[in-house]
């Protein structure tokens, strides 16, 4: 098919698209409507943790649906009991809330965070946030995120969050007062550049808390699910969060997120949290083959082993074309350039035939690399071939 046979304007207007139509994935590679492929280094934004239609994943969806999709979040149902047991019994959580999207499992953080302030610290509501963090799109969480013009997209904000500096405690600690009640942030912001939260910020951020009765609550709808090299990213930080957010990866490209808390924060009653869809087991079935898939002998080792040759292949380019080098955790890294041609490389890379490549620039002198968990030495080793290609194109 033309792409012009496409009627895209059915669709609304939210985001330039380049003019593709995808129609199938497997692992590493999408095929779009001219039967083009595209090796994938962007994985639905660090989505698809076991790469596209993973075969774990489908034949979840095809036993689950013919047992049971959605009974109501008024009923138990299996598949997301033995979801919430596996996530409890491999954190320091006690007990998770599922929900459907990133956004949704932040906005219950939020409550649930001034909800404990209302019961425990006076009616303390205050949330420090970090600047050029982001924490999802709706009004509350646009305002919880530090994102640059975001504060009157949609004015007013929702009130309650001073903004901090990543990696400065100081900062922190300069807007504390009686209405605080929690401290949030990614371990590594994302769509800030790929930045990582320093071991000696978060563990001052932890003691902090503790000096001043507050919850710390860890936005890992990036970085958990085995994206950073551990199932959760704070678990190399040696601290005890109060609150923890999971989307992305758990549904490895289904609608899932997480609320998980320690026992002492969960003071919602009956009636204060919900959701239609949360919690059916046909999207919970799927978290547990994703997640099983992650616990399974040797996995973990071979996402380190891949994102060693990752950071290392991107060092390389760097030092080959005088850029500034390269940072992260994992599977989530970003190659820092010299200029603003961050782009124009994902353009490029894109338009390579016989097959493009899929990268992201967050910011225009970076860009971000997010691959499927599982993705293999040959499929690494042929992006950073490619890249160069089209580095060596733009530089010349």
């Amino acid at each position: 098919m033309q792409f012009s046979q496409f009627n895209v304007n059915a669709l609304m207007e939210i985001t330039s698209r380049p003019e593709v139509v995808f129609v199938r994935g497997e692992g590493s590679w999408l095929e779009d409507h001219a039967g083009k492929r595209y090796l994938d280094f962007i994985q639905g934004w660090a989505v698809n943790t076991l790469g596209h239609c993973a075969p774990e994943m489908r034949a979840a969806i095809i036993e689950q649906s013919g047992k049971l999709m959605n009974p109501s979040p008024a009923f138990y149902n299996e598949p997301s009991i033995a979801l919430a047991e596996r996530l409890t019994g491999s954190s320091v959580f006690d007990r998770v809330f599922f929900a459907n999207s990133g956004a949704e499992a932040n906005e219950g953080a939020i409550k649930l965070a001034r909800k404990w302030g209302k019961v425990n610290k006076n009616g303390a509501y205050k949330i420090i946030t970090m600047d050029h963090g982001f924490h999802g799109r709706t009004l509350a969480t646009m305002s919880a995120s530090g994102k640059p013009g975001w504060d009157t997209m949609f004015a007013p904000q929702v009130p309650g969050f001073p903004k901090a500096d990543l990696n400065d405690l100081e900062s922190v600690k300069r807007l504390i007062d009686k209405e605080t009640v929690a401290i949030m942030l990614e371990p590594v912001q994302g769509e800030a550049g790929v930045y990582p939260a320093t071991q000696e910020f978060m563990q001052g951020l932890r003691k902090l808390a503790d000096e001043n009765q507050l919850l710390l609550i860890v936005d890992e709808v990036q970085t958990g699910m085995g994206r950073t090299g551990t199932l959760f990213a704070y678990q190399q930080y040696g601290i005890t969060p109060d609150i923890m957010t999971l989307a992305k990866g758990i549904g490895g490209g289904v609608p899932l997120a997480a609320l998980l808390a320690r026992e002492d924060a969960c003071v919602f009653t009956h009636g204060d949290q919900g959701g239609t869809y949360n919690g059916n087991p046909l999207m919970a079935a799927v978290g547990i083959a994703v997640f099983d898939k992650l616990a399974s002998p040797g996995f973990m080792e071979s996402v380190n082993t891949r994102a060693k040759q990752l950071s290392d292949g991107l060092l390389a380019l760097s030092a080959k074309w005088g850029f500034k080098g390269e940072r992260g955790m994992g599977l989530l890294r970003a190659l820092q350039m010299d200029a603003d041609i961050g782009p124009a490389i994902v353009n490029a890379a894109r338009d390579l035939a016989p097959q493009g490549l899929l990268v992201n620039a967050p910011r225009a002198s970076s860009l971000r690399f997010m691959p499927a968990l599982n993705v293999s030495e040959a499929e690494i080793r042929q992006m950073l071939e490619m890249l160069d290609g089209v580095i060596a194109k733009i530089k010349k």
